[in-house]
């Protein structure tokens, strides 16, 4: 069997084929294939779609994600470090190189705590703000056209689903 990856419609694809020629006994791939493209999928929107979208704006993709946290806030745009830690998902050493870049950027100040003197908090500054507002309407452009393949109702079910597959892992691991 020749394995080059043009007759197959994606890396998934291929993989699979490799897997049930060589080793039949593994049974059923679904799960496999599943994720292989879940994660292929994002690994190229992330790639490809979103972080150039990002760079028209100056911005990384994690540090747009610290300034739409501040955003989406509300009230004064303030949060603390560990709340942007949380929000994020992002190491604490990351989030202290994105905040300095940010803070250089003059995007975000920091500030004393007023209610823990051992810490600060972060502040979206009016500069910031407008960035983040541009780039946030600039990138939910970018996500409609990545998802223009897929009917409305598509992107509902994929969204249902999606939904229900990370239900999996807010709950206790079930025996």
């Amino acid at each position: 069997m020749s394995w080059e990856v043009p007759e197959f419609s994606d890396h998934t694809e291929f993989m699979i084929a490799q897997y049930r020629h060589e080793m039949p006994e593994l049974g059923d791939l679904t799960a496999m294939e599943t994720l292989s493209r879940l994660g292929e999928a994002a690994r190229r929107i992330q790639r490809e779609a979103i972080a150039p979208t990002m760079e028209s704006f100056g911005l990384q993709p994690g540090e747009f994600d610290v300034l739409a946290a501040l955003r989406r806030s509300g009230g004064d745009f303030v949060l603390t470090p560990t709340q942007l830690f949380e929000t994020t998902m992002v190491s604490s050493g990351g989030m202290t190189a994105r905040l300095d870049r940010l803070e250089k950027a003059g995007w975000i100040k920091r500030d004393a705590n007023p209610y823990d003197r051992r810490s600060f908090i972060i502040i979206l500054t009016p500069v910031g703000k407008e960035l983040i507002e541009r780039a946030l309407v600039g990138h939910l452009l970018n996500e409609e056209k990545i998802v223009r393949s897929l009917s409305r109702a598509e992107q509902t079910l994929l969204n249902a689903l999606l939904s229900k597959l990370l239900a999996r892992f807010a709950e206790p691991e079930r025996a």
